[in-house]
């Protein structure tokens, strides 16, 4: 069953887009022992900014978004600039800007998941893209500066809030639930578990069965 994609307003997708970048610039300003420059701050401004949004667009075969318009890059350079130039000012609005990095998740998701199933994908590969469009930028941020991949490691809920959105999202879409309600509870869900999960740490369980084999084989 194919639908018509979820939509936003440019301004509103570039908005995301700004919010992702300046938070990439923000983490790679703070790795002072990289000795990151404004040209490399750019860079992990917009991978951040605009990582999922291409993945998605890879994994469906298309021409990314950011390619068919002069101001992803634009938005995502000058955000990347800023978020590292006036860093403190914006460590101070650190929550209100962990609330919109919240939606906009939750808008990635929605986004990348409605546009799978618009191209026809079935339902679960279509949770995986939307998942990938909402996390692929902080993916891909930590891949180029060669650290440890933040998403595999015990944290707040990122990618298990865009994946419960998302399958929700897919649910009330089998359900025969008009695609813009769908999409909207998918922002809705998202963005509270992910605002839960900073407010009271929550994280999944650290795994224990591979440190703990050899104990068992004693045993």
């Amino acid at each position: 069953m194919t639908v018509a994609p979820f939509t936003i307003p440019l301004w509103a997708d570039l908005a995301a887009v700004g919010i992702g970048a300046l938070q990439g610039a923000m983490f790679a300003s703070r790795i002072k022992e990289h000795r990151i420059d404004l040209l490399g701050v750019a860079l992990i401004g917009i991978i951040v900014g605009l990582g999922g949004g291409l993945l998605r667009d890879i994994l469906l075969n298309q021409l990314p978004a950011a390619m068919r318009s002069n101001w992803y890059l634009v938005v995502a350079t000058a955000a990347a600039l800023l978020g590292m130039l006036l860093i403190r000012l914006f460590d101070r609005l650190n929550s209100l800007i962990i609330a919109l990095d919240a939606v906009t998740i939750g808008l990635f998701a929605a986004i990348g998941t409605t546009k799978a199933l618009a191209f026809g994908v079935p339902e679960v590969p279509a949770i995986f893209v939307g998942v990938v469009s909402a996390v692929g930028g902080s993916i891909l941020r930590d891949v180029t500066l060669n650290l440890p991949i933040a998403l595999m490691h015990v944290g707040s809920l990122y990618a298990v809030a865009a994946g419960v959105g998302t399958t929700l999202l897919v649910m009330m879409h089998l359900l025969g639930a008009n695609i813009l309600v769908a999409a909207i509870a998918c922002v809705l869900v998202t963005t509270v578990i992910r605002l839960l999960a900073v407010r009271f740490g929550w994280s999944l369980p650290e795994q224990r069965a591979i440190g703990s084999w050899r104990v068992w084989r004693r045993a």
